[in-house]
C-alpha cells in the first residue's frame, strides 16, 4: 500500500531559540517546534509539569453544586451509589471516587452495566435496582451525558443524580442536579479533553480543597487516574500531560496492590505508557468484553494478596480468551473478504453468526488497518438483528456516513472515527450498497495513509545520547506521537522475513555506519528488496535491548527505493 511520506516544515531561527533557551539538542527542539511548543510556558509544562500546573477544579460549571450535594451526602450518611462504565476509563474512575469517598468517610456502592446483556450507558432497569436499595444519590462517571430518559426516570423515582462524563452533549442535556462535562457549550474550563478519569479526578481535587485536606488526599491517586487517561487514548497534552507524567512517576512506586500485580504479569519490566497501553489496558478491558468487569474493579479496590493474585490470574485467561476469539474472528472476515472479493470496495461490512459483541470492534479496527478502508462488522443471532462497529480512516467521516444512511439502520452512535452500529438482517445489502455509493461519492480512494515526519537523520549523527533524550518527550499517546524520521539513501547489508514472513529484519549502512532496522508486519516486503539495494526509511529510533546487550535500531513505519 502506497503511503505520503510528510515531513514537517521547519523554523530554523525558532528551532535555534528553542535549542538554546533550554539547552537541548537540536532534535528535540525541531521536535518541540513541530509540536507547535514554542511558548516558554507551553515548554515548560511540556517538559516539566508539576502539581501547581493542574487548573482550579471550581472553573468547571456545577462544580460548586455536585461538592456540596457530596458533602450533604456525607453529613447525613445517605446511601450512594457510583455508576461506572465496563472499559478502562470507567473502571479506573469508579476506583477513584469510591477509594477517596472512603477516604472521607463515604462509603459507596457501585453499579457497572454487563456489557453483553446491557451495553453500554444507563438503563431503566438499573436505576431502578439501585432505587430499590435505598440509594439517595447516583453519580455517574465516565458516561450520563446522553442518559436523558434514563435520567428522567430517576428524577421520577426521587433519586438524584451528579452526571460526571466527558463524552460530547447531545442538543439536549440530561436534567440531572449538576452535570460535569468540560463539552458542555457553556463550559469556560481550560481544557475539554480530559478522560472520564480526569474528570472524577477534579471533582476528588474539588472536595479535597473544600475539606482543606492536604494535597496528597487526592494525588495519591494520580496513578490510577494515569492508568485511565492513557488508556482510553485522550490527546497527551496540557492538563491530560500532568496527569499522565506525574502518574506515570506514582506508577513506579504505586501502593495499589492490583496495579502492581497485572504490571507484574503483563511480563513489561519499563514502565511507561506502552506498558499501560499494550501491558495493563488489554487486560482490564478483557474483563468487560468476555462479561466479568467487577472483578476488574474488584483487583484495583483489594487490600488482600492472595485475593489479587487469584484476580490477576483471571484476568490474564480472560486475555487469553479474548486474543483466541479474536484471531479465530479476524481469521473468518479475511476468508470472506477474499472470498468475495470485498477488498476492491470501497468500504468493508460484513456480517457474521455469533461474533462475540466484546471483540467485534477490535476485529473492526484490524481490518481498517489491514486493507485501509472503512470497516463495520455485524454480529447476527437469533433475532435477526446485526450488532456491531466501525471503524475508519482519516479524513473520511463514518458517523456523518451513517447519518446518510439512517433509513436503513436501527440505531447508531459513535463519532467520525468509530461507531456503534445495529442493522436488520434483510437490509444488510441494501446498507452496503449505499454505504458504497456515500463512499465513493466521498473520493474515499483518494485518501492515503499519511506518515508525519519530524527530520532527516543522516546515521553518522545517531549516537546513544541523542536516543535517550527523546525520553523527555515522553509519555507518548494521542497527540504526542512517538517522532518519527527519515533516513535516506542506505545500502541493505542484509535482509530477512521473520516469523514465518510477518516481520522484516534489516541491516543498512550508510558508508561505514550500520544500524539494525525492524519492520513489524510488512514482512511481504522481503522478496521486493535485495542486499546491496539503496533504499529510503522512515521510522522510530529506539534502543533494542536484546540477551543484555543495547543496541540502537529502526523500528520501521514504512521503506521504498532510493530515487
Amino acid at each position: 500500500m502506497n503511503k505520503k511520506w510528510q515531513i514537517y516544515e521547519t523554523d530554523e531561527k525558532q528551532i535555534d531559540k528553542i535549542q538554546k533557551e533550554y539547552g537541548l539538542n537540536k532534535l528535540l527542539a525541531t521536535i518541540l517546534a513541530n509540536r507547535n511548543l514554542i511558548k516558554s510556558e507551553d515548554i515548560k509544562l511540556f517538559l516539566q509539569p508539576t502539581r501547581n500546573d493542574f487548573y482550579d477544579p471550581y472553573l468547571i460549571t456545577d462544580m460548586e453544586i455536585a461538592v456540596k450535594r457530596i458533602l450533604k451526602a456525607l453529613k447525613n450518611k445517605e446511601k450512594v451509589t457510583i455508576y461506572g462504565d465496563y472499559d478502562v476509563d470507567g473502571i479506573t474512575s469508579i476506583t477513584v471516587l469510591k477509594s477517596f469517598l472512603q477516604d472521607i468517610g463515604l462509603e459507596t456502592a457501585t453499579y457497572i452495566p454487563n456489557r453483553l446483556k446491557e451495553g453500554y450507558g444507563l438503563n431503566k432497569q438499573a436505576i431502578e435496582k439501585i432505587k430499590q436499595e435505598g440509594c439517595q444519590l447516583m453519580i455517574t462517571v465516565d458516561c450520563g451525558i446522553s442518559g436523558i430518559e434514563e435520567i428522567e426516570y430517576a428524577n421520577s423515582l426521587g433519586l438524584e443524580t451528579i452526571v460526571t462524563d466527558h463524552h460530547e452533549p447531545g442538543s439536549e442535556l440530561p436534567k440531572a442536579l449538576a452535570i460535569i462535562d468540560n463539552k458542555r457549550k457553556n463550559s469556560k474550563y481550560p481544557f475539554r479533553e480530559l478522560a472520564g478519569v480526569g474528570v472524577v479526578f477534579k471533582l476528588i481535587q474539588a472536595l479535597g480543597i473544600k475539606l482543606e485536606l492536604k494535597e496528597e488526599a487526592y494525588l495519591k491517586y494520580l496513578d490510577i487516574v494515569c492508568i485511565g487517561t492513557i488508556s482510553d487514548i485522550v490527546p497527551l497534552v496540557d492538563e491530560n500531560r500532568v496527569i499522565a507524567k506525574l502518574g506515570l512517576r506514582l506508577v513506579q512506586q504505586t501502593k495499589n496492590l492490583g496495579l502492581q500485580s497485572i504490571i507484574n504479569s503483563s511480563g513489561y519490566t519499563k514502565i511507561d505508557s506502552s506498558t499501560i497501553s499494550f501491558g495493563v489496558a488489554p487486560r482490564i478491558n478483557a474483563c468487560g468484553r468476555m462479561g466479568h468487569t467487577e472483578e476488574a474493579l474488584q483487583l484495583f479496590l483489594s487490600k488482600n494478596r492472595n485475593e489479587v493474585s487469584n484476580l490477576t490470574q483471571k484476568l490474564n485467561q480472560y486475555n487469553i480468551l479474548r486474543q483466541e476469539i479474536e484471531k479465530k474472528i479476524t481469521k473468518e472476515v479475511i476468508e470472506k473478504i477474499e472470498k468475495e472479493n470485498l477488498e476492491q470496495n470501497k468500504a468493508i461490512i460484513l456480517g457474521g453468526k455469533d461474533w462475540h459483541h466484546g471483540v467485534i470492534g477490535i476485529v473492526s479496527s484490524k481490518i481498517t488497518e489491514i486493507y485501509f478502508k472503512p470497516s463495520i462488522l455485524l454480529s447476527f443471532e437469533g433475532d435477526n438483528l446485526g450488532k456491531g462497529s466501525g471503524r475508519s480512516i482519516p479524513g473520511f467521516d463514518l458517523h456523518d456516513a451513517l447519518m446518510k444512511c439512517q433509513d436503513l439502520i436501527e440505531k447508531f452512535g459513535g463519532h467520525s472515527m468509530a461507531v456503534g452500529i445495529t442493522v436488520k438482517e434483510q437490509q444488510l445489502q441494501k446498507f452496503r450498497e449505499k454505504f458504497e455509493e456515500i463512499a465513493e461519492q466521498e473520493n474515499i480512494e483518494e485518501i492515503m495513509p499519511i506518515i508525519n515526519i519530524d527530520a532527516k537523520i543522516d546515521l553518522n549523527d545517531i549516537n546513544k545520547d541523542m536516543v535517550e533524550s527523546l525520553k523527555m518527550l515522553e509519555p507518548f499517546g494521542e497527540a504526542n506521537k512517538m517522532p518519527v524520521f527519515v533516513f535516506k539513501n542506505l545500502k541493505i547489508d542484509s535482509i530477512r522475513a521473520l516469523s514465518e514472513g510477518k516481520h522484516l529484519k534489516l541491516t543498512l549502512k550508510d558508508n561505514n555506519n550500520i544500524i539494525n532496522a525492524i519492520g513489524f508486519n510488512i514482512g511481504y516486503l522481503a522478496e521486493d528488496y535485495r542486499i546491496g539495494d539503496k533504499v529510503d526509511v522512515v521510522g522510530v529510533l529506539e534502543i533494542n535491548s536484546f540477551n543484555g546487550v543495547n543496541s540502537m535500531q529502526i523500528n520501521m513505519k514504512d521503506i521504498m527505493k532510493a530515487i
